[in-house]
């Protein structure tokens, strides 16, 4: 789809794109005198680099020098944004960055972060991963005009920057435990760098140490991985930590309610990254073996929809005995943007990404795993491309629970009516996608199988119980829009 600025988004089908989280933030602080050797807009790069998955809209970088602070920031990927001469550019010992998919927000350049507020004494940027649900009533404590963008993530930099004499710590002990909702922030002023996880710590948010007293914080610990830095520990929820000369400061703005997201678990996070000490590419396996002694099939072949099924095809495998194989190759050069299909290509759908291995599963019975269906128009595709192969059977298996319900905490989810399971039933689904079979794994088994506690996760895209209540005038991502 063209973005408004001419670019284009990853979409092969307008009307069914994978769920979307929010965004992914990084952070990084070194001792001045180390500013150069460790040259922190690099260290940022590559850190957004490993976190590209949760955002593809734009992306930025904010560094200081300890006497000011300079962003860069544009739409696209990554790579696109940035190259050698810009992070030359981009000098000193602080950094933090930002790779977005807009919840509140268009997705255009005012609303990329990091976002920027001169202050009385310096400056302040900030980056959020998550979604505000009381977005209005945090505006209203700000002029009319003040705010310059139409993001949730706005309105919270123009409140922390106008802290007086207190700086930025005293702003954001004032402002933190009256936000609501989901956020992980990174943010820093001219000498500290900051982060803050809400109360439920519905987002990620980890922190690491790099050697010689630098510091990291990052949505994933893969973006850990990435500079090199070691795993500390994840940031608390309701926790504000400050990170300076000084080391780690911690202190509470807020008790902890622990909610964290059941879908990272499904989609958001990467393999790579551990949540709770357990590998997300473990408890995918582990919920693939769930899902095969939970719905059994007679079949010749597991095949997974790549590369999102593939952990849990490996454990559907396993637990049943059935050989696993390579049924569909990808096109790794479809990657989050290329040139806008024609309608005459777009009719060719899937074939853009998928391709079937005809030899391979010609004649065979087939279990297809993925990890979730949205709208049910990839899956419908994906069944009638390996009919057309000369597959036997098709049945398809999914390594979460229906998703019925939308998202107001970070992950841009369709609306209720455009989810196929807030309408279907599973019998219906099948039929609708023109299946064999169909199985999705029971919650309580995601659940078990995330070694989580039931109370301390959020499961509302399953079964709608909103562990934050939302009010209806702040859902939306434009509801900032319609203000102006």
């Amino acid at each position: 789809m063209p973005l408004r600025d001419g670019r284009l988004s990853h979409d092969i089908d307008p009307s069914d794109r994978a769920p979307q989280d929010a965004c992914g933030v990084f952070g990084v602080w070194v001792p001045a005198e180390q500013a150069a050797r460790a040259e922190v807009s690099k260290l940022t790069y590559y850190g957004l680099y490993a976190l590209q998955h949760r955002g593809q809209e734009s992306a930025g970088i904010a560094v200081s020098d300890g006497s000011r602070i300079v962003v860069f920031k544009d739409m696209g990927l990554v790579a696109q944004v940035f190259d050698e001469s810009v992070l030359n550019t981009l000098r000193g010992h602080i950094a933090v960055g930002h790779c977005r998919y807009s919840t509140t927000g268009s997705p255009t350049w005012e609303n990329a972060q990091p976002t920027f507020r001169s202050t009385d004494d310096g400056g302040l940027a900030l980056v959020h991963n998550g979604n505000l649900i009381n977005t209005p009533e945090l505006a209203a404590r700000l002029d009319p005009g003040e705010l310059t963008a139409t993001t949730d993530t706005e309105v919270l930099t123009a409140l922390l920057a106008a802290r007086g004499q207190g700086g930025a710590l005293e702003a954001a002990r004032e402002i933190l435990p009256a936000t609501r909702g989901a956020f992980s922030l990174v943010f820093m002023d001219e000498g500290t760098l900051y982060a803050a996880r809400d109360p439920e710590g519905i987002r990620p948010l980890v922190l690491g140490s790099l050697e010689d007293r630098g510091w990291v914080v990052a949505s994933e610990t893969a973006g850990l991985d990435i500079v090199g830095a070691r795993f500390v520990r994840e940031i608390e929820p309701g926790e504000l930590i400050a990170l300076d000369g000084e080391g780690v400061r911690s202190e509470r703005f807020a008790e902890a309610r622990p909610k964290g997201c059941l879908f990272e678990y499904v989609y958001l996070a990467r393999p790579d990254t551990t949540i709770a000490g357990r590998s997300v590419q473990a408890t995918r396996v582990e919920v693939g073996r769930r899902l095969a002694r939970e719905h059994p099939v007679e079949a010749d072949m597991v095949i997974p929809t790549p590369e999102s099924g593939t952990p849990a095809a490996i454990g559907y495998a396993e637990a049943s005995g059935i050989p696993y194989g390579q049924g569909l190759v990808k096109n790794s050069y479809v990657g989050r943007t290329f040139i806008q299909p024609s309608q005459t290509i777009r009719q060719l759908g899937i074939r853009l990404k998928l391709n079937p291995l005809r030899e391979a599963i010609e004649g065979k019975r087939l279990v297809v795993v993925d990890d979730s269906i949205v709208r049910g128009n990839t899956q419908r595709a994906i069944v009638s491309m390996l009919r057309d192969a000369g597959a036997a059977e098709v049945h398809v298996r999914i390594s979460s629970p229906p998703v019925s319900w939308p998202c107001f905490y970070g992950i841009d989810f369709a609306t209720r009516a455009e989810l196929i399971a807030g309408n279907l039933s599973v019998e219906e689904i099948r039929d609708s996608i023109g299946a064999d079979s169909l199985g999705y794994v029971s919650l309580e088994e995601l659940i078990s199988a995330s070694q989580i506690a039931k109370d301390e996760l959020c499961r509302a895209c399953f079964d709608g119980q909103y562990p934050i209540p939302v009010e209806q005038d702040a859902r939306g991502k434009h509801l900032l829009e319609a203000t102006r």
